[in-house]
């Protein structure tokens, strides 16, 4: 069952999502104009070539069940660990010209859009780059495989990149839908930043400590014991299981912060008060660059 949960998920995470959203950043970062469009063909082109001459290869690090020699795990976790670096580099050039030009007009009413989006590009460092490595190479896989150490990867990769990019398409959207208005930027504010404090307190409080504890108990009597009701039952582990609701609690405020928000923006309460003049924004939308 192990075998066949990491060669299904990571065959379509690593075999499509990291393409698909290195090209939707690149796409709209080239739209407002953040990134070069040679530097976003080049990074799209690159993943996409990992993905092509990569993407079976890059699953090779999941095959420790199957007996697979060291050396074929190592390719494995050397082409995973590629993936990740076009988005990054995405990213990196988008906060560059972002953090020059922010105070620009229309890249003002962008703001918690792009914020998102550089969300992405830094938990797809941080959670697929950075926690997917601490787990993928052989030595790792052979002792925290199946551990909360793949969780922390999990949580950190799946809503860190691709629920963060969700909610920046949404907000992307939701910001040409409703083009006249000024944002009350509270909320956003508070549900960006719960969000991610929240997944950050989940791993740091919880899953990580946890984790590099079932590691230890791992390396020490093996994995049967670290996965055993016996070790996990213990009263420290309860507690770390426990402590997960501070992050819980953190992140589910943020995620009620943004719908109170959202449905704000049908009601009116997520407007500034003041008079908006319509032809002066018609004006200031015919500026913009399109999206």
């Amino acid at each position: 069952m192990e075998y066949w949960r990491w060669w299904v998920v990571h065959l379509w995470v690593e075999g499509f999502f990291e393409v698909f959203a290195t090209a939707a950043l690149a796409f709209i970062f080239t739209r407002l104009g953040l990134v070069r469009s040679l530097s976003a063909t080049r990074a799209v082109l690159f993943s996409s070539a990992i993905y092509l001459f990569g993407g079976i290869p890059g699953t090779f690090h999941h095959l420790y069940f199957s007996g697979t020699p060291i050396s074929i795990m190592a390719v494995g976790a050397t082409f995973s660990a590629l993936e990740v670096v076009p988005l990054a580099l995405i990213g990196f050039e988008a906060w560059e010209t972002y953090s020059t030009s922010r105070m620009v007009d229309w890249m003002e009413k962008y703001r918690w859009p792009i914020r998102f989006f550089m969300g992405v590009a830094f938990w797809n460092l941080v959670g697929a780059g950075v926690f997917g490595f601490l787990i993928n190479p052989p030595i790792a896989l052979y002792y925290m495989q199946g551990l909360n150490t793949t969780p922390v990867h999990a949580h950190a990769a799946l809503f860190g990149v691709y629920g963060l990019l969700a909610l920046g398409l949404t907000l992307l959207v939701l910001r040409r839908l409703y083009p006249y208005g000024v944002w009350r930027e509270g909320p956003l504010r508070l549900a960006f930043w719960c969000m991610n404090g929240g997944l950050v307190l989940m791993i740091g409080l919880s899953l990580l400590p946890i984790g590099l504890m079932q590691t230890w108990a791992s390396i020490e009597h093996g994995l049967w014991y670290a996965r055993s009701a016996e070790f996990l039952q213990q009263p420290i582990m309860e507690t770390l299981r426990w402590l997960r609701m501070i992050g819980d609690t953190v992140f589910l405020v943020g995620v009620g912060a943004l719908a109170y928000f959202v449905i704000g923006l049908i009601t009116g309460w997520s407007y500034q008060k003041k008079e908006i003049n319509r032809e002066a924004s018609l004006d200031s939308i015919a500026k913009e660059q399109p999206v």
